[in-house]
């Protein structure tokens, strides 16, 4: 994983990694920064690489041979990523290639080659994984069905204007100021059982473009539909980091006594050490759970991991794997 870099500086660089590592079995992409246990990077160029070996095994494969069993590693520019791709039985796992001002080149490569596709699946074998993904927002409100809709205009929540819910819901230090940090702002569409949902982490974030004062209607990114239930919430470092707090303290209890053998981590850019204050601090509570564990991520322009048993795309949040050598069956 490599921060942005020419498209020509980029191919020495994976065939590079192919010659010393003596294979061809490498993925990997641009990102507008990349991580380890030891280290972040977001300003200037670097690079960041975990090797396997042993019984842990890259394996790249087409995503139309995958099974419902499998997880797979999945990196993509945004040209690369379609619903058609992300839509298959299989967990997928990664993140979007991006950069610091979302102009581009984003790159992502397989072996020696970078993929016209913008698209590369690999499976890691020989391991067992525990995938779970922190959204960690700040709930302003509870779900509230979305009474009335227009386009990807949301009339109504409940029996008020959207708007006017948004407002009364906002901390009083945030409705006093001149102008609504709006980009810190978004609906959560809950999934399933909406009284649990937002503990549950069962929802996904609808951005806001417009709030339009003439009607007091807010307009979102993605097109609301009636009987949704949505809340407001806003984008908060504290409350991001307790959610990742618990979202490492559920992977554990999932992978029981065991204590991994590396981590994959991919925060949103938008959710880096620029958001907690110069420090990741998503990265040092993994690192207090699990000293010494190797650990290697990019920041994306989005984040792939399951949802309530399908794949998603993720904003401004951190999707985690863990993983841990199986051990090889003893042929009979």
């Amino acid at each position: 994983m490599i921060p942005r870099v020419a498209a020509s500086g980029l191919s020495h660089g994976a065939r590079a990694a192919a010659r010393a590592g003596g294979c061809l079995q490498i993925v990997g992409c641009t990102g507008a920064g990349i991580l380890t246990e030891e280290e972040w990077v977001l300003d200037s160029p670097g690079a960041a690489a975990l090797v396997l070996g042993g019984d842990m095994q890259l394996t790249l494969t087409p995503h139309t041979s995958l099974s419902d069993e499998d997880t797979v590693l999945s990196l993509c520019t945004p040209a690369g990523l379609s619903a058609d791709w992300l839509d298959i039985p299989a967990k997928r796992f990664g993140a979007v290639s991006g950069d610091l001002f979302g102009h581009g080149p984003f790159t992502v490569w397989s072996g020696a080659r970078v993929v016209e596709s913008g698209r590369v699946d690999a499976i890691i074998q020989g391991v067992a994984s525990v995938i779970a993904a922190s959204q960690g927002v700040r709930a302003l409100t509870s779900p509230i069905e979305v009474a009335e809709v227009q386009d990807h205009d949301i009339k109504r929540l409940g029996n008020y204007p959207a708007l006017s819910v948004l407002v009364k819901s906002l901390p009083p230090q945030v409705r006093e100021m001149e102008r609504v940090p709006l980009h810190l702002i978004m609906g959560g569409v809950t999934i399933g059982d909406p009284e649990t949902a937002i503990r549950e982490g069962r929802y996904r974030l609808n951005h806001i473009v417009a709030a339009n004062l003439r009607d007091q209607s807010i307009t979102l990114s993605q097109r609301p539909a009636r009987g949704d239930r949505l809340f407001w919430a806003m984008r908060d470092a504290l409350t991001a980091e307790r959610d990742m707090r618990a979202c490492i303290a559920h992977s554990a209890q999932e992978f029981g006594d065991h204590t991994p053998d590396f981590a994959l981590l991919f925060p949103c850019i938008g959710r880096g050490p620029q958001f907690f204050g110069n420090r990741d601090r998503d990265m040092d509570a993994l690192r207090a759970r699990y000293p010494g564990v190797p650990i290697v991520g990019m920041y994306g322009n989005g984040e792939l991991g399951p949802l309530d048993g399908a794949n998603h795309l993720f904003q401004y949040s951190t999707v985690l794997g863990l993983f841990r050598q199986t051990l090889p069956r003893v042929q009979s």
